[in-house]
């Protein structure tokens, strides 16, 4: 039996009935065979059947009552983007008309072209023209996966993230065999890590299928085969559509480039040193120094850059030949790295110059110590093709911050000092600025000044309040020492702490603290105050000392006070210098009843593994993090997520240096439990706190 052929479905959009009746009597003018038109006057009316399906083709005005304009278009396009449209044109204008075409109608009809003869055949032609275009999408598509997949690894999924299929490749990468790896979640089949943070890659067929397009992994994708063996992979994921456009898997083409990484990572390694040497070269050394100086903003201490030009190199090069003189440099190299730290930086900035960074100097004095051992090391000859060769070199240093706040600045700074060095003989270093031998005397001075506070009893304390950042109520303070020499006035411990760690004054300084601060803690208790925990910073020099326990076990003794309201604050790098005798001492301060803190959390080694090896109970913020956590996105992430790393832990957060209701209302709203810093209190002394331990609040509670 022969199925009868039904005539193409047209759906008339149009309000005006004199051009209704027109094009219907065109299509159904004798000899020209049978449409079958369905005409609606209002938009809505030709969405609610386009919805329905079965449309051949569309002839749309673009004016209704309901619809004007080019969104008319636009609506009837978007719900039937695989029915071919025809714009009619007779009461718009052909630029609008144009328009439409240009948005994806197949064509536009003028008033003289909607005879028996032109309409007809615009519309077999659009039908046609559409069911060619069909046929040939879906060809396209064969024939780009087809040829995407020949050479590589193909795999492929439906909708839900079941594979569908392997290649023979995929299945010799993967470690699957097509039958076992049918119908699995493709996480189990294809498994990707990020090769730097090994954490696990984003589902690539999530991604094509979010996306709507094909998608790249990330440059640096490892795939984990069946056996734990894994290779390098670049790959791409692009979605299945069927013919209306929706989405109903994924083909992941995939091929080893673990080769050709490493020949990458060697290029690259090449173009950041020097080949002569093999030291870093300038492009290197600069994103070091800017790294470094990065962390030593954050930790408020200094680095150091050395500028090394060798003497007379050009006379060597010159009479014995350029493979004697790489030769030389290439000595000279070995000695600077052996001058140096190994977090240090030894470059060669072209021809006779080196540049070395010191990242971690305590002191702008020690580059001077450094630039010292390099030119000892010079010293001594070079033995070279028979030749022993005798060099020396001018030194110039800069130190961050005094002489610059960025790479360029500071290396410039440094060879300026270069030519200082010269014009004083050479085979010497010179700093940029002139007034290190200042620095050097005050700090002499300072140091004696120190002395003579210790047995004049210049030392005192403030105090500032820690507060509950919900209610404002005071849960703690913290002493802070304080110098109070008779010619500079009042000084900072920033100013003196750090050279009584270097003369060993320290350990007298900080018993002291320790026991002013517990005797204070414990007369205001006696006067009736409510018992509040006290704060106190150990240096690594204190906690390193032998007798630190016995000290801390008997000032608790001598002044009554115990020793659950005792907070000792230690810095990341006090805790982590010998993790194995650091827990020990720990156990002991815990046991006596001690409560521990880590001081300036975030700017070191922030480990989650090193606070569960320690018996920590505190967390504090640092200040630096604060200050920047509304306006530095990176700051305020790694500020909230401290937040979360000690609550995990159980452990109390508090934020320090907190200046305004911004910083507070973020805190609070990530929950941050305490707080301190001029918003609530500057330190005080203890008569001052004590007014302030009477109210029970700092001023700021709102």
């Amino acid at each position: 039996m022969t199925v009868p052929i039904l005539p193409p479905k047209i759906l008339l959009i149009e309000s005006d009935p004199v051009a209704t009746n027109g094009i219907r009597a065109a299509l159904a003018a004798p000899g020209i065979g049978s449409f079958d038109v369905e005409c609606v006057r209002q938009l809505s009316e030709g969405l609610e059947r386009l919805s329905k399906r079965g449309i051949a083709a569309v002839l749309l005005a673009l004016s209704l009552p309901d619809s004007q304009g080019i969104e008319t278009f636009d609506k009837v396009f978007t719900a039937a983007p695989d029915v071919p449209i025809l714009i009619l044109g007779g009461n718009v204008p052909e630029a609008l008309a144009k328009e439409a075409v240009g948005r994806g109608a197949q064509d536009y009809l003028l008033p003289g072209h909607l005879d028996s003869y032109s309409l007809p055949r615009a519309l077999r032609n659009a039908i046609e023209r559409k069911a060619v275009e069909d046929a040939l999408y879906v060809e396209k598509e064969r024939a780009l996966v087809t040829l995407n997949s020949i050479g590589d690894a193909v795999l492929c999924t439906d909708i839900s993230g079941k594979v569908t299929y392997l290649n023979l490749v995929a299945e010799i990468m993967t470690g699957w065999s097509r039958q076992e790896a049918i119908s699995q979640p493709l996480a189990e089949v294809f498994r990707i890590v990020d090769g730097g943070t090994r954490k696990t890659a984003r589902d690539p067929l999530e991604m094509a299928v979010e996306q709507n397009r094909t998608v790249g992994l990330t440059l640096d994708c490892v795939l984990i085969r069946r056996d734990g063996f894994e290779s390098s992979i670049e790959d791409s994921c692009a979605p299945i559509h069927d013919r209306a456009g929706q989405v109903i898997g994924a083909v992941i083409v995939f091929h080893d480039v673990s080769a050709a990484r490493a020949i990458s990572r060697e290029m690259t390694r090449s173009a950041q040193h020097d080949l002569v040497t093999n030291l870093p070269n300038r492009m290197m050394l600069n994103d070091r120094i800017s790294q470094s100086i990065s962390l030593a903003r954050r930790q408020h201490r200094p680095l150091a850059v050395i500028f090394l030009d060798l003497d007379h190199f050009k006379y060597i090069n010159d009479s014995l030949g350029h493979a004697a003189g790489d030769k030389l440099l290439q000595s000279i190299s070995r000695r600077l790295v052996a001058s140096v730290r190994r977090s240090d930086t030894v470059s060669r900035q072209g021809g006779d110059e080196f540049v070395l960074l010191l990242s971690e100097i305590t002191h702008p004095e020690d580059a001077g110590i450094t630039a010292g051992k390099i030119l000892s090391s010079l010293g001594t000859a070079h033995s070279i093709e028979g030749h022993d060769l005798h060099i020396k070199g001018s030194i110039g240093i800069s130190v961050y911050p005094e002489d610059g706040e960025d790479a360029e600045t500071l290396i410039q700074n440094a060879d300026t000092a270069v030519y200082h060095a010269k014009e004083r003989g050479r085979n010497n270093f010179q700093f940029f600025k002139a007034d290190m031998n200042r620095k050097a005397v005050e700090r002499q001075s300072l140091e004696a000044g120190l002395r003579r506070a210790l047995e004049r009893d210049q030392f005192l304390l403030h105090y500032q309040p820690k507060v509950n950042l919900l209610t404002g109520e005071i849960t703690g303070v913290e002493a802070l020492v304080r110098w109070q020499e008779p010619d500079r006035g009042l000084v900072p411990p920033a100013q003196f702490v750090p050279i009584a760690e270097d003369c060993g004054l320290i350990l007298p300084i900080g018993r002291w603290v320790l026991l002013e601060a517990c005797r204070q803690a414990r007369a205001w208790q006696d006067a009736g105050l409510p018992p509040l925990p006290i704060s106190v910073n150990v240096s690594a020099v204190e906690f390193r000392d032998r007798g630190f326990v016995e000290d801390v076990r008997t000032i608790l003794s001598e002044t009554r006070f115990e020793a659950r309201y005792l907070e000792l604050e230690l810095t990341e790098g006090v805790l982590m210098e010998d993790a194995e005798s650091t827990a020990a001492v720990l156990r002991e301060l815990k046991m006596m009843g001690v409560h521990l803190a880590v001081d300036d959390f975030g700017i070191g080694y922030s480990s989650m593994s090193y606070l569960r090896q320690f018996p920590i109970d505190v967390l504090k913020i640092d200040r630096s993090f604060v200050n920047q956590i509304t306006s530095d996105p990176d700051d305020s992430t790694i500020v909230s997520a401290i937040i979360n790393m000690g609550k995990s832990l159980k452990h109390v957060v508090v934020a320090e240096g907190i200046e305004t209701q911004l910083q507070r209302a973020y805190l609070q709203a990530h929950q941050c439990a305490e707080g301190q810093g001029y918003l609530f209190s500057r330190p005080l002394v203890a008569a001052q706190f004590a007014q302030l331990l009477q109210s029970g609040k700092t001023a700021v509670v709102h």
